[in-house]
């Protein structure tokens, strides 16, 4: 059932979860897209190991996931990141935190194979990724089918209204999971996530979203970032 909020099931909860959900995606997207803080954007990272990978997209695309996992393991890290973002206590540091890292992080793999992360449909399709598993559900939820196609292919022709609306169901879902038990619901979100809260829980999260990202950004034919000079930098 569709609630007044366009979101299933919105008519039986308190409005405050819809507009947090809004508010947390579109934070996260900010930070993790185009940094802010301790981060720096998505497409400047991505392109910094390109340069470390001499060119090798792919090579890359690991390198980033490599780092990034890395980073969430970081006890403290996550946490200091969720400090940046600005929202009610109903969202925990951590996971607000884990949520921008595995954006940035999604949205550089985007970017190497070819993806114009500055799009609507690619930054609903980063969203997707967060979802892990449940992304399909929420798309088919929206009307949107993935069949044979990734979620980025699946999302390209579609409207802005349908976009922004597919937008609302993954901040719902992403704010109420995170309501019900802080940093330990991310693991319901992504399949073989479990055991005691902590860094490995985060670092097998990210690895989890990582691997979706994957899928939902296949590498296309031709892409047109080219490597520039440069010299390798930290993994923040």
């Amino acid at each position: 059932m569709i609630g007044r909020n366009g979101i299933e099931g919105a008519d039986v909860v308190d409005d405050r979860l819809v507009a947090l959900g809004e508010r947390l995606i579109d934070q996260v997207i900010e930070l993790g897209v185009n940094g802010g803080g301790p981060l720096s954007g998505a497409a400047e990272v991505a392109d910094e190991y390109l340069v470390a990978a001499g060119g090798d997209r792919e090579a890359a695309v690991r390198k980033l996931v490599v780092s990034h996992v890395r980073l969430a393991a970081v006890s403290g890290f996550v946490t200091g990141l969720g400090g940046v973002v600005t929202l009610p206590v109903a969202v925990p540091a951590a996971t607000a935190g884990l949520y921008v890292l595995a954006t940035r992080m999604s949205a550089g793999i985007a970017h190497l194979r070819g993806y114009d992360i500055g799009t609507a449909e690619v930054r609903t399709a980063i969203l997707v990724s967060l979802l892990g598993s449940a992304g399909a559900s929420v798309l088919k939820r929206a009307g949107v089918e993935l069949g044979r196609r990734s979620a980025a292919g699946a999302l390209e022709k579609l409207s802005v209204r349908l976009l922004v609306e597919i937008d609302k169901r993954i901040g719902y879902t992403l704010a109420a999971k995170a309501g019900q038990k802080g940093v330990a619901s991310l693991g319901k979100l992504v399949p073989f996530v479990g055991g005691p809260i902590g860094a490995g829980v985060d670092a097998l999260s990210c690895r989890t979203i990582a691997t979706y990202a994957q899928h939902t950004f296949p590498p296309r034919m031709s892409v047109g970032h080219p490597v520039v000079d440069g010299e390798v930098v930290g993994d923040v």
